[in-house]
């Protein structure tokens, strides 16, 4: 049964910008909301990484990009890394929910992230956190000598004193991942960011210092995000996102990933929006030292690489898009 929630009840969108790709994926971000979110009358904030002993280099983004964010109406909040950093800088959008308004109802995305709609028409229960279900069976990696995936996810609820069974998914069998509470942390939402934040950085450093027996040959990196999201979202009352959310990695927003991935497997409305706000010369002239946004956007290598594909017949496994793309040399990343 779909839930109900106030509408248009007022979020705020946090995203993270940081010196490199991301800062340009953050333009575009912040481009694709104004363009797309009329009624969007939350705050767009992005959270920065400021330099510490956890960065080599300054993380922070070129003034010139910080200055566009905020003539697209963005929010700029420092945040410091005292647990992640270059090790792990998935670990941004766990630490930078620290610096997100107390009590204020969120959305996090993943830069790498487009907005094809107006948004603020989701019905979002704030009271009830959730997370992408696009997802593919990544974690628990399957091992010759595992425990299985029962043994490994319950050791996480256990070690967290969480009541384990009421995650599960029936409707699927036992030992088979999709059974297991799990998603892509490419969007998540709730609440509270401080009370979501505390309770995922403590969980995610927790996992990664003193991981339970069972997970003894199970990689971590890069996967401690989405290995700790399900048990904070479980936590926090929440679980799998209802039918009134399609929209998400949908017709509302499109996690891309990558270039030349977007051009292989989008929509023609993604293609045009992101074409469409990389247009204006006060982005372009930014976005354009960005080498795979100037080759697939300005010199038309997207379009090859789309004639490339079958869009209605991918290839079902993202692998072998991606080899076909280096063997014809369009990866870019």
């Amino acid at each position: 049964m779909a839930r109900t929630s106030p509408a248009n009840q007022p979020f705020n969108i946090m995203i993270v910008g940081h010196a490199g790709r991301l800062q340009f994926e953050a333009l575009l971000f912040a481009a694709s909301l104004r363009a797309n979110a009329p009624g969007f009358a939350g705050k767009l904030i992005v959270v920065e990484p400021q330099p510490s002993r956890c960065w080599q280099k300054d993380p922070r983004m070129r003034g010139d990009v910080t200055v566009a964010l905020q003539e697209l109406g963005a929010e700029i909040l420092p945040f410091e890394n005292r647990h992640f950093g270059q090790s792990y800088p998935y670990g941004n959008k766990i630490e930078g929910l620290s610096a997100m308004p107390e009590g204020e109802p969120f959305v996090f995305f993943d830069t790498d992230t487009l907005i094809l709609q107006d948004i603020s028409k989701l019905p979002f229960d704030f009271s009830r956190p959730a997370a992408s279900m696009k997802r593919t069976g990544t974690w628990p990696v399957e091992e010759l000598y595992w425990p299985g995936y029962t043994a490994i996810w319950k050791s996480l609820y256990d070690k967290f004193n969480l009541e384990f069974e009421s995650s599960l998914d029936h409707s699927h069998p036992s030992e088979y991942w999709q059974h297991y509470l799990y998603f892509n942390a490419g969007w998540f939402f709730g609440a509270d960011p401080i009370a979501f934040g505390k309770k995922f950085l403590s969980y995610a450093v927790n996992i990664r210092k003193d991981p339970p027996p069972e997970l003894v040959i199970q990689p971590l990196d890069p996967w401690l995000d989405q290995v700790a999201l399900p048990l904070v979202i479980h936590a926090l009352k929440g679980g799998r996102p209802g039918p009134e959310l399609d929209g998400l990695d949908g017709d509302a927003t499109c996690h891309y990933r990558t270039f030349p991935l977007l051009y292989s497997r989008e929509s023609d409305a993604v293609i045009n929006t992101l074409e469409d706000i990389a247009a204006p010369n006060k982005i372009k002239k930014i976005l354009k030292d960005y080498e795979p946004i100037k080759k697939m956007v300005y010199h038309g290598q997207g379009h090859k690489v789309r004639a490339l594909f079958d869009q209605s017949n991918l290839p079902a496994k993202e692998a072998k898009i991606r080899n076909k793309l280096r063997a014809e040399g369009y990866w870019l990343r």
